[in-house]
């Protein structure tokens, strides 16, 4: 009895840390605002629901995809040419978009999942170039000019998203939404089972799990949740552009996550931030910036190899 009320007594300190780190990230976005550009923290939230994303499939199924910028390229395409071309509302646009990249989720899914390791982290790979060089010859994506002007539009037909500020409550809505979604499925047993099969795929699967049905899927809910983003980044900046599905896109999101701390729910939003933030700030260096990139991917691999939050929560010995 006593070790059941000492193990429900660290479940309960586990799950307070978690709430209040969620407090503290929603406190910020909700005050950062009245301090910062509010353009530049629509883009770290873009990015941080599209390495969440990324997270979901290797830091909690343990697979590493190289192509993983696909899914953001064709959700901004898709809501770029559907708010646009087709002059849908901001909520259909995006909605559109998701599906785009759950749909071409389902298709590479079945395509890579039947491999494992650096073959799995190849396939995307080359299927992500398939798709960069789709991009670049078909007419309706303005090949290396890409879909500009792309009017935000009015949400729900009424509220004008040409206003920053409701296009940052438009973004942060939805951000909390696809991070509470993967908070969801990480703590479901579908969540659990996933990381079992991260641990260990023999045993899961002689347990008698479909790993590979359970691998799909979280690579199907991976794509989703980037095209999420994609969508959301194309509405904000009005532009759709090849840099978003082009290869170096998906190398960075493995870099994100791996700052802020692979495996954890909080650590891709960091590793957003400061990536992000080092872009914006650094952008004076040019080309440098690339290498100041490497300097700190470096160091952290080396110092901090749990990342920024998986520091922390060893530190507070606390999963964040």
């Amino acid at each position: 009895m006593a070790d059941t009320s000492e193990s429900t007594g660290q479940t309960s300190d586990s799950t307070r840390h978690l709430w209040v780190a969620l407090a503290v990230m929603v406190a910020f976005l909700v005050l950062a605002p009245t301090v910062v550009y509010p353009v530049f923290l629509m883009k770290v939230m873009c990015f941080a629901l599209f390495a969440c994303a990324f997270n979901l499939l290797i830091g909690f199924g343990g697979l590493l995809s190289f192509g993983h910028a696909m899914f953001l390229g064709t959700a901004g395409y898709a809501a770029a040419h559907a708010s646009k071309a087709w002059g849908w509302n901001p909520e259909f646009a995006v909605l559109f978009a998701t599906l785009c990249s759950t749909a071409l989720g389902v298709v590479v899914g079945l395509l890579a999942i039947r491999r494992q390791g650096i073959y799995f982290a190849m396939i995307t790979l080359a299927l992500s170039q398939m798709v960069f060089f789709f991009y670049l010859q078909t007419p309706f994506t303005g090949g290396e000019d890409g879909i500009q002007a792309v009017p935000r539009g009015h949400l729900f037909g009424m509220i004008d998203l040409a206003d920053n500020t409701a296009m940052y409550v438009f973004v942060l809505v939805v951000f909390l939404v696809g991070f509470g979604a993967i908070w969801r499925i990480v703590h479901s047993p579908f969540g659990q089972v996933l990381k079992a099969i991260r641990e260990n795929e023999p045993r899961a699967l002689s347990l008698g799990y479909d790993t590979d049905l359970y691998k799909l899927v979280a690579f199907i809910l991976s794509g989703t949740f980037a095209g999420m983003a994609g969508g959301l980044k194309s509405l904000v900046f009005q532009l759709a552009s090849l840099t978003d599905v082009h290869w170096s896109m998906s190398g960075e999101v493995v870099l994100m996550t791996l700052v802020g701390g692979l495996g954890t729910l909080f650590g891709p939003v960091v590793g957003a931030a400061v990536i992000v933030t080092m872009q914006n700030y650094l952008a004076q260096l040019g080309a440098w910036v690339t290498v100041v990139q490497g300097v700190i991917f470096v160091v952290c691999v080396l110092a901090f190899r749990r990342g920024i939050i998986g520091e922390l929560a060893n530190w507070l010995k606390k999963p964040l």
